[in-house]
């Protein structure tokens, strides 16, 4: 700004930076949120797997493939469980972070309140000088406006007002020089804190794309996780055998190996008749 006391290009940057702070803080809280969410889906996995019952009268290979489907779920919901710590971790990261930067800031903007304060005071210092300077009359009008009857009272009163005015003059000068120096001492500080604002803010905005970077890159990771230990799960069920499931249910049930014996028929009602035996009709075994 043109205006030597304005702060306004400061302001702007100071609230950009804070708007930035605040940025990494929703960020941070983002992934405090997936944490719980994370953590709670993991438990309820594993709680899932452990109690609630899945086939457990199944027998042979597929029961097998049921234990470890059982097994898997219960690995999925820790993994879930871990990455919710590994979220926190992250979370944590970003809060150290956010005060690292906010403690470096703090220094730079305290000694720019002071410089500001500084400057201000001198500026106000200065144009007050100033005003005391122009309201001395020129001598000139002084002599205009007296008699001879007064002239020695002019005089001396012109002498005073030469000297005050000369005296203010002075303290004008001076006060300008001062103001300058302490100008050129915040344009210095002012452009030293707005290249360490700038490299700050291009450590954020890298920190915080890595930082996002990161968080997909764990999210793929635990799908990966998670893809491998479903495979394992494909690779069981492609070891279930029907038949092998059906022999081991027979071999395992099973009563007897020979059927049941021929009903051979008795009269009772001639004794003396050679009766022919009936017999009824062996069952046919039905083939699979």
């Amino acid at each position: 700004s043109t205006d030597l006391t304005s702060t306004v290009g400061y302001d702007t940057i100071i609230q950009h930076l804070n708007d930035g702070r605040k940025n990494c803080k929703e960020f941070e809280d983002f992934l405090k949120e997936r944490a719980i969410i994370e953590e709670k889906y993991g438990k309820e996995l594993i709680n899932l797997s452990k109690k609630k019952p899945c086939g457990q009268t199944e027998l042979n290979t597929l029961k097998r493939s049921l234990d470890v489907f059982k097994q898997q779920i219960d690995n999925v919901g820790q993994g879930h469980i871990q990455l919710a710590q590994t979220l926190r971790e992250e979370a944590k990261k970003m809060e150290d972070f956010r005060e690292k930067q906010k403690l470096h800031r703090k220094k730079i903007e305290l000694i720019m309140e002071a410089i500001h304060k500084n400057r201000n005071l001198q500026y106000k210092k200065t144009m007050e000088v100033k005003q005391t300077c122009c309201c001395f009359l020129p001598y000139g009008a002084l002599l205009s406006l007296s008699s001879l009857s007064h002239f020695w009272q002019l005089f001396l009163k012109l002498a005073q007002t030469k000297s005050a005015l000369e005296d203010s003059d002075r303290g004008y000068q001076q006060s300008v020089t001062t103001l300058e120096k302490i100008r050129e001492e915040w344009q210095k500080e002012h452009i030293k804190a707005c290249e360490f604002f700038e490299t700050q803010e291009c450590e954020r905005i890298n920190y915080f794309r890595n930082a996002l970077w990161l968080h997909v890159n764990q999210l793929s990771q635990d799908c990966v996780q998670n893809d491998e230990k479903y495979e394992e799960i494909r690779k069981s069920l492609e070891m279930c055998s029907i038949e092998k499931d059906i022999d081991f249910f027979v071999n395992l049930r099973k009563t007897g190996s020979a059927a049941p014996a021929p009903v051979v028929y008795e009269n009772y009602y001639n004794t003396q008749r050679n009766a022919t035996p009936v017999r009824s009709q062996v069952p046919v075994p039905i083939s699979r």
